[in-house]
């Protein structure tokens, strides 16, 4: 049965994957939600039980306070907010490509993961535009595609690991949508599409990835 949240995460992760970068302040406060939302619901059990409450509204609140509060951070430290989505989408990809060959849980695993979230955060560091492109289109495809739902968000609170999250990066369908967005807000770029988006778009002029010249 498909839910109103499902719909919801669908649609975010279309805007994500393709116009993303083109509009970095509100890409990178949603993903902050996003990212937010998830760590809330994924320890919402602990919390819930330090507070002894329980119940399905107060999970709905400690993920919406949770996203809010990530949602805040990123827009306050809006670079440093881009080096922290490199680095989780540097710490996927690593683990992903680890998982063929070191067992869940062993050090290997876990230092390989480690190099990619510094290898990711660095990028972020050193060339934000193509980090938001890349990274907006990573995470955005992920929930456009249903690659990411709510189900393994729901497996990885039960187990307290991140390895529900971990999806296949090689699927058609992933891979397709990643692509064509990636491909598609570069062209937004190239055309200068970004600087009219910008332009009419309240709010997105007190940052964005078009104005990393150095990138």
């Amino acid at each position: 049965m498909v839910t109103p949240v499902d719909v919801g995460l669908v649609l975010a992760g279309l805007l994500l994957a393709f116009v993303g970068a083109a509009v970095s302040v509100y890409t990178v406060t949603l993903a902050g939600f996003l990212v937010g939302a998830g760590t809330g619901y994924v320890f919402a059990p602990s919390a819930l039980g330090l507070l002894g409450a329980e119940g399905l509204v107060a999970t709905a609140g400690i993920v919406v306070v949770v996203g809010l509060i990530g949602a805040f951070l990123a827009y306050a430290g809006l670079s440093f907010a881009v080096m922290g989505i490199g680095g989780i989408v540097g710490a996927f990809i690593a683990r992903f490509a680890v998982a063929p060959i070191y067992a869940a849980g062993t050090w290997e695993t876990a230092a390989v993961t480690v190099v990619g979230l510094v290898a990711g955060a660095l990028f972020g560091l050193i060339a934000t535009k193509l980090t938001l492109v890349f990274a907006s289109g990573f995470i955005g495809s992920a929930f456009a595609t249903r690659s990411l739902t709510l189900a393994e968000f729901q497996t990885a609170q039960e187990t307290l690991s991140i390895d529900p999250l971990i999806f296949d990066m090689l699927s058609p369908l992933f891979v397709a949508v990643f692509v064509l967005g990636v491909l598609f807000q570069l062209g937004l770029f190239r055309f200068g599409y970004v600087t009219k988006l910008v332009a009419v778009i309240p709010g997105a002029r007190r940052w964005t990835a078009g104005e990393e010249s150095s990138s």
